[in-house]
């Protein structure tokens, strides 16, 4: 039984090429769209940085991706997949559905030499063949199912650059606090590594199947590998937290824990990384502990510490710390890096359980090339100022987070570097519309 319908776009393509990041022919930043709506809420940029809105009528922004040919598929939450072509003029000169299937909510990826695609839904990950100069999809299998239902529902997925066969895919948390996650056999709060050319004809189950690339991961929603092939993700962390000091129950919650960016490692030798969840966490704001705890952003801690389990044993049991963090509550959803990786972009979807709300932004993280190759934030792991704001809501306090995707403000997703050199491409899903804007950084 078919669970998707597809469909194909037919307008001619602006240009030709094999690899989306070497051979996409440049484009101009478009000072204006015909048909394309104001900004159907308010923003603020960062100094030189400018804001247009590329796409607005759509449904639930979630994951964009970008084929051989520079064409843009969006991932809409419940409704889809669709394609966009660009005109000469960088606006889009059409747009289709590729799949239509209202199972699919989040998850979209295209092996580098964009021959295949692959999408999420809750319990189960698909695959299709897909055909960048016709923008059409064929030959569609599950590729993993058995996932588990909860108060996560998204599933990202990632190809991994070195070795496209391997697939990443990630399962959150059932519950604000799921202790049963503590084990990776349950399947949950986890990315797993699944190599797709063994996958059997019913497609792997996702708790059986595939080998643990990394756990005690409770919410990471985005992930993205850096030149070197290691993969950096942005991690939602609990609600509702408080701490026990001393038979002394402390609420923590407005700035506590720290929202996280790991470096999850490179997922063709690392296995089996353990981030801490469901029993140490991170520090954002030291002042809501005692004075005697030697936290400092970015530490791990643990909410009832004892003589048997406390901060340090985090450390002890091998739980790997943030190499950043981010305010409490801000919901990062994406993170990509520019065309050389001096910096990552961060959509933070924003949260309802602040006073004052925080995130509706998009951060800029600067990195670095170290002198081994590998690649690294510049702000030490302690610091609270290790990024800037380049796009957000005017008064993010002000902002309301009704339910996932309702706001009177943008709820912004989608991060994603143009490869055609107009800039970031970044989404909202806010269910009064569903827009993409590009962001355009100083000359």
């Amino acid at each position: 039984m078919r669970l998707f319908e597809t469909a194909v776009a037919v307008t001619a393509l602006f240009w030709a090429g094999s690899d989306a990041q070497t051979t996409v022919p440049q484009l101009p930043r478009p000072r204006s769209c015909s048909g394309v709506s104001n900004f159907r809420f308010q923003y603020t940029a960062a100094s030189g940085w400018s804001a247009m809105k590329l796409a607005g009528g759509l449904k639930q922004v979630r994951t964009i991706v970008w084929d051989p040919r520079g064409n843009m598929l969006v991932a809409q939450a419940t409704r889809g997949i669709s394609v966009h072509t660009f005109g000469a003029d960088g606006c889009v000169n059409s747009t289709a559905m590729l799949i239509t299937g209202n199972q699919l909510n989040h998850g979209l990826a295209l092996t580098p030499d964009g021959t295949t695609l692959y999408a999420s839904g809750e319990t189960a990950a698909y695959s299709w063949s897909y055909d960048a100069g016709t923008r059409t999809v064929s030959n569609q299998k599950t590729v993993v199912r058995g996932m588990s239902s909860g108060i996560h529902f998204t599933r990202t997925l990632a190809v991994v650059p070195k070795q496209p066969n391997l697939l990443l895919l990630q399962v959150g948390s059932n519950q604000n606090l799921d202790t049963a996650a503590a084990q990776p056999s349950t399947g949950r709060a986890i990315i797993k590594v699944f190599d797709t050319a063994k996958a059997p004809a019913n497609g792997f189950n996702y708790n059986t199947d595939g080998e643990v690339f990394a756990y005690g991961l409770r919410n990471t929603i985005g992930f993205v590998p850096d030149p070197a092939g290691v993969f950096w993700g942005v991690e939602n962390s609990a609600d509702d937290v408080a701490r026990t000091e001393n038979g002394q129950r402390r609420d923590i919650h407005q700035n506590n824990p720290a929202e996280e960016l790991n470096r999850l490692g490179d997922p063709t030798t690392v296995r089996n990384a353990w981030f801490g969840y469901p029993t140490c966490f991170a520090v954002w704001d030291p002042s809501g502990f005692s004075g005697s705890s030697g936290l400092k952003t970015g530490s791990n801690f643990v909410m009832s510490p004892s003589s048997s389990y406390n901060d340090a044993s985090c450390a002890a049991n091998k739980a790997i710390p943030p190499r950043l963090s981010f305010m409490a509550h801000s919901a990062p959803i994406w993170n990509t890096f520019d065309g050389d990786a001096r910096n990552m972009y961060v959509a933070l979807h924003g949260s309802w359980d602040r006073q004052p709300p925080t995130g509706f932004k998009v951060v800029q993280v600067p990195f670095q090339k170290l002198a081994d190759g590998s690649y690294d934030p510049v702000a030490p792991a302690d610091s609270q100022a290790g990024y800037t704001d380049i796009f957000a809501a005017p008064n993010p306090a002000s902002c309301t987070a009704n339910g996932l995707t309702q706001s009177n403000c943008m709820r912004l997703t989608a991060a994603a570097w143009d490869p055609a050199g107009r800039g970031l491409f970044v989404g909202s899903d806010n269910s009064a519309e569903g827009e993409i804007y590009i962001l355009t950084p100083p000359a």
